[in-house]
């Protein structure tokens, strides 16, 4: 498990006054929630560079007036124009309590389809779950080495973690072997070929037996 620390400041002064203060100094107001009681405070933007644009699941260890909490990033908000980061949530880790995380799907194996001249298509890159603190797993593993041409793999196909529940809805695909066009005509050929010869042969039978 990936984990990215951030050095951040209480704030007490929460006006708009102040947030656009903390803006203007290129740090980020946050608010931390999910403990005994919410601690809203800044970071600097440059702390959230490899927590926010990367595709990986990771553990923020935050650090207040010399006292760390173990948390994950749960919402950014981003300035329309700019794209800066405008205020970020966290929800702070609370051992054994249960707490729901967005996690990246990690594609295990070859699927069958694929090697047939298919082509494999994610339907899903990330999956919600639900787990305490000591169980939260920073991925999930998807096996479509069973998969054929036309198949899908779905949450349902999932492997049980102990203590990992999956919250996605079990009919929801995650990835299938579509039929690539070329191939699919190829195929369609190849019937009317077969439809064509059959005729033929037919009609061969008919005018013999006459």
């Amino acid at each position: 498990m990936q984990t990215i620390a951030i050095a951040g400041n209480l704030r007490t002064d929460l006006g708009k006054k102040a947030t656009k203060a903390v803006r203007r100094n290129n740090d980020v107001p946050c608010v931390m929630y999910g403990g005994e009681e919410n601690k809203h405070f800044s970071a600097s933007a440059k702390a959230f560079r490899h927590l926010v644009y990367t595709p990986d699941f990771k553990i923020v260890e935050v650090t207040l007036d010399g006292k760390s909490y173990k948390a994950i990033l749960k919402n950014v908000q981003f300035h329309p124009v700019s794209d800066s980061i405008l205020h970020a949530d966290f929800v702070e880790l609370v051992p054994e309590k249960l707490v729901r995380v967005e996690v990246p799907i990690k594609i295990d194996g070859v699927a069958p389809g694929v090697k047939q001249g298919g082509a494999l298509m994610l339907k899903m890159r990330r999956i919600n779950i639900e787990a305490t603190p000591e169980n939260i797993v920073d991925k999930v593993s998807v096996d479509v080495s069973h998969v054929d041409l036309g198949q899908s793999v779905r949450v349902r196909d999932i492997k049980e973690m102990d203590g990992v529940t999956v919250l996605s809805a079990l009919s929801n695909p995650i990835a299938s072997v579509e039929v690539p066009r070329a191939l699919r005509s190829a195929e369609a050929s190849a019937e009317e070929a077969g439809a064509e010869g059959a005729e033929a042969g037919a009609e061969v039978a008919a005018e013999a037996a006459e």
